[in-house]
């Protein structure tokens, strides 16, 4: 990792939080190759931007134009579910933050990286009060949060470095399960300020023009290190990947594709799928346009890529959010 860091004690935090409620299955969307063998097993969170890339694949029919053979996939509304169900090997392939991946690999659980989806800079701090303008002013306050996802690990180890300010220990956690209810605390008055992304950040600055970003977790990583921190990813089980090796290069594909065309024309992507995202077209639209959600692919194929997410981990590691820092042993590398 190129830099020190000046923290001056270790920061514990649970590598992820226990499942909470059972998931609501509500509908699926259609995606079967018949003739294939067994479709690979998915899903999406919702509300949020997996909905858009789920049903941006199906819509465009990617996942036949790359020969793969995709299932229904299943919608979760409970984070901790969702990679719970995940980590039990209830579906194959995973949509979600890297680290979470990574931190369950660590413990045993057989994951392997595929690909990178976007960047941290879809991270951010919300708040409405006048007097908190920056995260050191959220000692003592609320802060509405999902403690059970990547994104409270990286946002917890990057104040802790720009502001030494511990959330763990100098803040008032408002536990939520969904990244929407966090900033719905927020202009609902229940919570001083909330950590959430995107879309859901473009959504509250429409709905309450007194909130403003007072923290962006891209933007502090880059001012610490120079570098991007990638944030969402795709994974998948390791015992699909060895019994399916083709197919899950392809899968790459499938998302290298998709990621193009919601960047390549991103008016026409949220008329295609961004129904059920829970988010109206215009919010969808401005999140993307203005790269407050930021669609990065990088295949784990490629060294480069993989360098910076070794380069993350060791960030994580040196803050004791992650066992150590990944290994070859995490990446899909053919």
């Amino acid at each position: 990792m190129s830099g020190p860091f000046t923290r001056r004690r270790a920061l514990t935090v649970a590598a992820s939080g226990a499942a909470l409620a059972a998931t609501g299955h509500r509908r699926t969307l259609a995606q079967d190759r018949p003739g294939q063998g067994s479709p690979a097993t998915w899903a999406y969170l919702t509300p949020g931007f997996t909905v858009l890339v789920a049903q941006y694949i199906v819509g465009k029919a990617l996942a036949q134009k790359h020969d793969v053979a995709l299932a229904k996939p299943t919608e979760y509304a409970a984070v901790s579910a969702y990679y719970e169900d995940f980590a039990a090997g209830k579906y194959d392939i995973c949509v979600g933050s890297w680290d979470v991946l990574a931190a369950r690999q660590q413990a045993g659980v057989p994951i392997k990286l595929l690909c990178t989806i976007t960047t941290a800079d879809m991270i951010f701090i919300l708040s409405g009060r006048p007097d908190i303008s920056e995260p050191a002013q959220l000692r003592g306050r609320t802060l509405a949060a999902v403690q059970s996802t990547g994104t409270f690990r990286i946002v917890s180890a990057l104040i802790e470095d720009a502001y030494g300010l511990d959330l763990a220990r100098d803040v008032l956690i408002k536990g939520v399960d969904n990244p929407a209810a966090a900033v719905t605390l927020v202009t609902d008055n229940l919570a001083d300020a909330g950590l959430s992304w995107e879309p859901n950040i473009s959504a509250a600055l429409a709905r309450d023009r007194r909130l403003r970003p007072i923290f962006n977790a891209g933007d502090a990583y880059r001012n610490l290190t120079n570098l991007i921190f990638p944030f969402f990813a795709v994974g998948a089980r390791q015992e699909w990947t060895d019994r399916n090796p083709d197919t899950a290069r392809k899968v790459r594909q499938v998302f290298a594709s998709c990621l193009a065309g919601l960047i390549g024309d991103t008016e026409d992507a949220v008329r295609t799928a961004g129904q059920d995202t829970g988010f109206a077209p215009e919010v969808l639209t401005d999140a993307i346009t203005s790269r407050r959600l930021r669609f990065v692919y990088g295949s784990m194929a490629d060294e480069a890529e993989r360098r910076g997410v070794v380069r993350a981990s060791e960030f994580l590691a040196h803050y004791g959010l992650l066992q150590r820092p990944v290994g070859e042993d995490f990446f899909l590398t053919a």
